[in-house]
């Protein structure tokens, strides 16, 4: 379970007029953010993303909200509403409608084009509603309002939901950017008439909640490209989110001032960039973007290459570059430009990755040594004004670790918040707002859904914990084989090991007391081949633990002659 909660027990029937929100990601956690909206017996969908693995959960491709709570429920959801297009937020949507291909999803005219594009590959056609701000929508018992927030994607949405219970105001990612590239800032003016018509809980983006201050805008990225551009003389390679529009806007303009051309490398990022040019919200100036078959015609000098891999994800593109297994070769004096900020648990892939650029002998600009990026998320000032406009009467902090919620919980009692209006949740937790206050009544299973290459929810953390085990502590069989009639071990016991710096002789000396353990046993009744095999696990087990301070996973065999 991702966020276990023992001490809250199952939430009580939702009273009537009362609205309740489960999260089923993306509280105590960066990614796979979901909540789940209910009102007189309907539910309504805000986002549905992915989390990524850590490497404490290796082979994992995803990681997905829980659907256990609402799969028996399928037919009450009205819609899913989609705030942006990141994959934190629509990444699970192709898994949610598995259960169910014919919900409705809302969402802005990029987001909705990035989600289809997805939903294409899994062979899906979804049913889609293209908002806009300022629009308003009616989904069942869900009245919506839509407003323009800045986030590092463009067209990014809050959503005003109103039901009988209240308004609910969920931001999504969203920050304060007063010169964002594309002109669209964050409605503030749509933010306080809704103030003035009464915010019953607002459901606001935490990860930055600890930053003081603001976000640096947008704009003076451009500059900082400008010099890396001048300073270079062989090729750059830039690392970016697949989905980052303006990043990659800034590196077309900055390549066209300095004669470069620009070559895309990667599926994601390819298709992405494809949508966002046909609808308009990325404008590639002419002859500017190359064929990546062609970069070879090209001197070094002349060529920019536009690429996925920021995280330190496997593979990605950046990181089989550092791991010399791509095509594409980085050498001597090339500059690698990392334009992402560091998203919490994957720091150390990321700085292996800047470790086996550098080795290369590769330049590589990052956020610690300049600024090639800026957050797409509100710091602390930013969201201090947003509660001074909106004084809601309850604030339940969404997006974030538990230091960022409660970094948030703290910023909204500054401005005048009562403390026990600050509902601090986590997955899995109940919040009901009945009477006009928001508050914990209890916990539903909530647990991560693992998706390993084809299977999706097969792995179990039991699972997760042998593999950690057969990486970090090695392996050990033990074959033997056993004539119960007269109690002598005929054959064996052969062990063979895998992943120890000692020569597999060091296990000679287990051998004999293998030998007697089973002779004994068998001696005192013991024939079944299960029990045989146990004990031959504790006594190796205990003699690698005591002999070779290891945890091997072991497995032991017997056969019966």
């Amino acid at each position: 379970m991702s966020h276990p909660h023992p001490e809250l027990s199952p939430p009580p029937e939702l009273p009537e007029g009362g609205l309740r929100i489960v999260a089923l990601g993306g509280l105590g956690e960066v990614g796979r953010n979901m909540a789940v909206l209910e009102y007189d017996g309907r539910l309504l969908i805000v986002d549905c993303g992915v989390l990524f693995p850590e490497d404490t959960q290796p082979g994992v491709d995803l990681i997905l909200p829980d659907f256990e709570y609402i799969a028996d429920r399928m037919d009450d959801v009205e819609a899913i509403v989609l705030t942006h297009g990141h994959e934190d937020h629509i990444g699970g949507v192709p898994y949610l409608l598995r259960l169910r291909r014919d919900i409705p999803i809302l969402g802005s005219q990029l987001t909705l084009a990035f989600v289809t594009a997805k939903l294409k590959e899994h062979r899906i056609t979804p049913v889609t509603q293209v908002v806009k701000e300022g629009e308003t929508r009616k989904v069942g018992v869900f009245d919506l309002e839509f407003v323009a927030v800045n986030h590092s994607i463009p067209d990014a949405l809050a959503v005003a939901i109103t039901t009988g219970a209240g308004t609910v105001l969920h931001t999504g990612d969203f920050k304060m950017d007063q010169l964002p590239l594309d002109g669209r800032i964050t409605d503030l003016r749509g933010f306080a008439r809704l103030g003035e018509k009464g915010i019953d809980l607002f459901m606001v983006d935490s990860t930055n909640a600890e930053v003081p201050g603001f976000v640096t805008p947008e704009a003076e990225i451009g500059p900082v490209l400008d010099d890396v551009f001048h300073q270079s003389d062989q090729r750059i390679i830039v690392a970016s989110f697949s989905s980052h529009v303006h990043r990659v806007q800034q590196v077309l303009n900055t390549a066209h001032a300095h004669g470069r051309r620009v070559a895309l490398v990667g599926r994601s990022m390819i298709r992405n960039m494809g949508i966002a040019a046909e609808l308009g919200y990325l404008n590639v100036p002419d002859g500017v973007l190359i064929d990546l078959k062609k970069i070879d015609s090209l001197r070094d000098d002349q060529v920019v290459l536009m690429c996925t891999g920021s995280q330190g994800e496997p593979m990605a593109a950046l990181s089989r570059m550092a791991n010399g297994d791509h095509k594409i070769q980085v050498n001597y004096g090339d500059t690698v430009i990392l334009a992402s900020s560091l998203i919490p648990g994957n720091e150390n892939a990321v700085f292996r990755i800047i470790n086996g650029l550098m080795r290369l002998g590769a330049r590589v600009v990052h956020g610690g040594n300049a600024k090639v990026h800026v957050s797409g998320h509100a710091s602390a000032g930013e969201l201090i004004y947003c509660y001074n406009i909106l004084r809601p009467r309850n604030v339940m902090p969404v997006h974030g670790e538990v230091r960022h919620l409660i970094a948030n919980g703290a910023l909204a009692v500054k401005t005048g918040v009562p403390p026990e209006r600050v509902v601090l949740a986590e997955d899995g937790v109940v919040v009901d707002l009945v009477d006009g206050k928001a508050s914990v009544v209890g916990a539903v299973p909530c647990g991560y859904v693992y998706v390993d290459g084809t299977s999706v929810g097969e792995v179990s953390d039991s699972e997760l914990k042998d593999r950690r085990i057969l990486s970090e502590e090695g392996f050990v069989s033990i074959f033997a084989v056993v004539d119960t009639a007269t109690g002598k071990v005929i054959a064996g016991p052969q062990i063979l090991a895998r992943g120890f710096a000692e020569d597999e002789s060091v296990f000679d000396e287990i051998q004999p007391k293998v030998v007697e353990a089973l002779e004994e046993a068998i001696a005192k009744g013991a024939t079944d081949a299960h029990q045989l095999q146990q004990i031959m696990r504790r006594v190796v087990g205990r003699w690698v633990s005591n002999r070779l301070r290891r945890r091997p996973m072991i497995v032991p065999v017997v056969v019966e002659a």
